[in-house]
């Protein structure tokens, strides 16, 4: 398209046209798009809503809107941005408007935009560089990388902000001033402020769900986990220690001058893009407090069943047991596998109208609109068991205990889920089949367990594979040697040709696995994001009789298994030959 027929403005009804003429939509599907926006309040725009109906893709939208405004796309993800580069449009504008500066030349200034439409940035950008302004399109997650870039290193960050007065001022107090003041006061310095602030934002933009602030004898060590495993962020002064705790406390709402005792609270941070929940826990230990703090990201949308890692089968098996009338869906693994979030987009999926939802949740960690969450709080009296009889008096329809701990807990659950009820809750245990004893162990009736539940749920996560830098390749001899001594290979085998994968395959080294390479987009870790891997063990009238005779975890696992169930390491191994994950991190999560 000529320079002097460029079009700058393309609204909704040029972009309908525009999808319509490339045959990504039909007049039928944009009619129906049109009618379900009519009858609801849609705060986000047409673009966007096309994008969240998943009616078309990023990549699609995008390159629609090159070819109509005749505006190039660009992937910073796979530029070097220089700091001066980018400096040059403010963060803020950077943030608001949605542009990131990423290549200068003599008389040019590059600018990747989510909107090239919005004139009045770029003449905003041109008066304050005086440069000549060229535009590029990019999508969310190159915006997302190139909004990153204004992140200093916490450890330059830190330098900058503590410098030799600071560092007195933090270590002494003024004379006649209680501990508690001057704490409350360090807590109120702006360095201190400011560290605090970039350890959760830094924190934020690395998707990390834990902080761990952990003091040692001469230094206070930062800690991110992120997809599962605890990465060293920096190391701090030891003279900032105690104002860092403070500062925590104080968000948090907790007692300053109280060192010798647990704590926890929670508190919120939001800000335009995101509001997240967090969660904070401190113990004494022998340098000092240490401080753990949970990121729980509520602006985010319930995950679907594919999104969490669920095979075509498994979300079969889990679709007909939460649709039952009556019974319980127990979900188990270890603490952050992931059992909450399974639960919660079970729950988002069972939302509507018709029905009525309460939980019961050791703390609530996210908000579902329409549901009555109810958090319990043992300082009261309000546990588990009190809890869920006070809802059973609330008429509801689904119930979700956040946890099974005890035997009042259990008896409650089972009576509910025999009285008309879909109850879900968790349990600690290591696989599906070991629940139903330890059900019996806490003290349930087995007769009640074997008629209530329908189905149990166990899961761990893996990382994903980095897919800038996935590679192909196969193990050798030696290592299917020390596979096979860990996992049964000719089982192996036989589920991956009931999923469609082995065919005639008779050694597992004749399967293609992948592996992340490393690169500048995963940190060199070879990972980016997780999934879950899964077993299902539905309670068929095989496995209730042998619950009736109090058989063992391991003859359950071996009914279940001759009745078709796919263990986790064996979902795991066929998540590796898709390429999904690796198998390190098969055997990282699934050692027997």
């Amino acid at each position: 398209m000529p320079s002097s027929a460029r079009k700058f403005h393309m609204d909704k009804k040029d972009l309908n046209s525009a999808l319509k003429a490339k045959k990504l939509l039909s007049d039928a599907v944009l009619a129906q798009l049109e009618k379900d926006v009519a009858g609801q309040k849609v705060a986000v725009s047409w673009e966007q809503y096309l994008l969240d109906k998943k009616v078309l893709t990023e990549d699609q939208l995008l390159a629609v809107k090159s070819e109509a405004l005749d505006v190039p796309i660009v992937d910073l993800t796979s530029l070097q941005i220089s700091q001066d580069v980018l400096n040059l449009v403010p963060e803020p504008i950077a943030h608001r408007h949605q542009v990131i500066s990423f290549a200068k030349t003599k008389d040019d200034l590059s600018l990747a935009m989510t909107d090239p439409e919005d004139l009045q940035t770029k003449e905003f950008i041109q008066k304050k560089t005086g440069l000549r302004i060229k535009t590029f399109l990019i999508g969310r997650a190159s915006l997302d990388f190139g909004l990153s870039k204004y992140h200093l290193s916490l450890e330059k960050e830190i330098k900058h902000l503590f410098t030799p007065s600071s560092d007195k001022a933090l270590k002494t107090a003024p004379e006649g001033e209680s501990a508690e003041d001057g704490l409350k006061k360090m807590a109120e310095e702006i360095p201190v402020i400011r560290v605090v602030d970039t350890l959760l934002e830094y924190a934020i933009f690395e998707k990390a769900s834990d902080i761990h602030i952990e003091p040692q004898e001469n230094a206070v060590i930062v800690r991110y986990r992120i997809d599962g495993v605890l990465h060293d962020v920096m190391t701090l002064p030891k003279v900032i220690q105690a104002a860092i705790v403070a500062r925590v406390k104080v968000l948090t709402n907790l007692k300053i001058d109280e060192h010798r005792l647990p704590q926890d609270g929670r508190f919120k941070i939001e800000k335009e893009g995101y509001k997240f929940s967090l969660r904070v826990s401190t113990i004494p230990i022998f340098d000092g407090e240490k401080v753990v703090i949970r990121l729980l990201d509520e602006s985010a949308k319930a995950a679907s069943l594919e999104e969490l890692g669920f095979e075509k089968e498994d979300i079969e098996l889990i679709m007909h047991n939460i649709k039952k009338p009556h019974g319980m869906l127990l979900v188990t693994g270890p603490t952050g596998s992931g059992k909450s979030t399974t639960l919660y987009t079970v729950l988002s999926m069972l939302n509507t109208k018709a029905v009525n939802i309460s939980t019961i949740e050791d703390p609530v960690e996210y908000r579902i609109v329409g549901a009555n969450q109810m958090q319990v709080n043992p300082k009261i009296g309000l546990t588990f068991a009190m809890g869920l009889r006070a809802l059973l008096r609330q008429d509801p329809n689904i119930i979700m205990i956040g946890e099974i701990r005890d035997k009042e807990t259990a008896e409650e659950a089972v009576h509910a889920a025999m009285t008309g009820h879909v109850v879900f809750s968790t349990l600690h245990t290591n696989n599906a089949a070991a629940a139903l004893p330890r059900l019996l162990d806490i003290g349930v009736e087995s007769y009640l367990i074997a008629s209530t539940v329908n189905a149990v749920l166990a899961q761990r996560l893996v990382r994903v594979i980095c897919k800038d830098c996935k590679a192909a390749y196969s193990i050798d001899a030696n290592t299917e040697a020390a596979l096979a001594k860990q996992f049964h290979m000719e089982k192996l085998l036989q589920a991956m040709a009931t999923r469609g994968l082995a065919g005639k395959i008779k050694s597992v080294s004749e399967i293609q696995f992948y592996k992340g390479q490393g690169c500048d987009k995963c940190n060199h870790s070879g990972y980016r994001g997780r999934v879950g891997i899964h077993e299902i063990l539905e309670v068929s009238a095989v496995v209730a009789d042998m619950i009736m005779e109090h058989k063992s975890s391991q003859e359950i696992q071996e009914q279940a298994e001759k009745e078709g169930m796919l263990l986790m390491w064996e979902d795991g191994f066929i998540k590796a030959a898709k390429g999904i994950t690796t198998i390190d991190e098969i055997i990282r999560v699934s050692k027997e």
